[in-house]
């Protein structure tokens, strides 16, 4: 025995009692626990949570650039979900409503005079078209529309419509000036943006096409 009680025969290795082996994972003398390989020079750590995509490397169109997610079904390329033909028909019919009311005042008023009723018809149509074309470029919308929770999209996608396209959208209303058979001429072609918003994938109707692609969404 030395003095302070150190007996080194009884821990010769530097504390470790003689005879025992050194404990796994414990701190031989001189070297420095391993608690994970580390990579050789020039070697690059493994990646985790999946393949990074290379640098300057574009996502593909539909995927996502982060998640690379595709597109959510029933969404196309304007930013929202297009109005469904029955809801366009009613927002429609709410506009015909509001327009028609003082239409019957003002034919009430008229003589059944042939002149007459064709000015009268000539100067409703221009009533109409600057009805729709005004609410399209100042609210993105009518006011069947909104009461309906839709909006108009200028071709790509903008929220601001200009006149011309608005126009171009609703042409099909200046029908309405042919004497005789106007409005059965505005009529069919209003079927035939029907049938057309039904078949496509997008529900544009011809309008929306020869307007250059405008879009109604719901908002």
């Amino acid at each position: 025995m030395t003095s302070g009680g150190y007996d080194p025969n009884q821990y010769p290795q530097g504390g470790q009692p003689y005879g025992q082996p050194y404990p796994q994972g414990g701190d031989q003398y001189g070297q420095q626990p391993q608690y994970g390989q580390q990579p050789q020079y020039g070697q690059q750590p493994p990646q985790y949570g999946g393949q990074q995509p290379q640098y300057g490397q574009q996502p593909q169109h539909g995927q996502d650039p982060y998640g690379q997610y595709p597109q959510q079904p029933g969404f196309n390329n304007y930013g929202g979900q297009p109005g469904d033909l029955g809801t366009r028909i009613g927002a429609r019919v709410i506009d015909a409503i509001i327009l028609y009311i003082p239409y019957i005042i003002l034919y009430t008023l008229v003589n059944n005079s042939v002149g007459l009723t064709i000015g009268l018809g000539l100067v409703w149509t221009l009533v109409q078209l600057g009805y729709f074309v005004g609410m399209e470029t100042s609210q993105g919308t009518t006011l069947g529309k909104k009461i309906l929770g839709l909006k108009v999209l200028a071709p790509g996608g903008a929220a601001k419509i200009d006149p011309v396209t608005s126009l171009k959208r609703n042409v099909f209303i200046a029908a309405n000036i042919i004497p005789c058979v106007g409005s059965l001429v505005a009529l069919g072609l209003a079927i035939y943006i029907m049938i057309t918003i039904s078949q496509d994938p997008n529900k544009q109707g011809w309008h929306d096409k020869f307007a250059g692609g405008t879009q109604v969404v719901k908002a």
